[in-house]
């Protein structure tokens, strides 16, 4: 019996994956648990509307990725930070306040999990950061951590 799978199954693959499985096992278990659907012109058509619209999604996720990328791809964005005596940072600077002057001087939303900054900013200077984003879209961007 051909079905289409519901839910990841052990053994007989992954959500949306279309199988032969015996019918005894579609059956009583598949079916009954509600881990398939029975392979008919509906339930495929669905599927397949269900593939095209993810597919469209990823396409303009990554559409999204590469304008910004394009739009931050080495650059330099300045970062104002408080300072102490002896010139040292109070804390350190975060993803996050990358993040808010990305957002800050070029209008784009980057999420701070997606900076990677090689190591803590603790001091004045510039700097570089890694930005990975999905869909295999990345850039970098040069930081200028300065005295407020």
């Amino acid at each position: 019996m051909k079905v289409i799978l519901v839910k990841d199954v052990k053994g007989s693959g992954k959500a949306g994956d279309t199988i032969n499985a015996a019918d005894g096992y579609a059956r009583n278990y598949l079916l009954k648990n509600g881990l398939a659907v029975e392979a008919n012109n509906k339930n495929l058509n669905e599927l397949a509307g269900k593939k095209a619209s993810a597919q469209h999604k990823l396409d303009l996720e990554k559409a999204e990725n590469e304008r910004i990328a394009s739009v931050i791809d080495k650059k330099s964005v300045t970062v104002k930070a408080k300072a102490g005596q002896g010139g040292k940072l109070f804390g350190a600077v975060k993803a996050a306040d990358v993040a808010d002057a990305i957002k800050a001087q070029y209008g784009v939303d980057v999420d701070k999990k997606k900076i990677n900054l090689n190591s803590e900013i603790k001091s004045f200077g510039d700097f570089s950061a890694a930005i990975k984003m999905t869909q295999g879209v990345s850039c970098t961007i040069d930081i200028k951590v300065v005295e407020e």
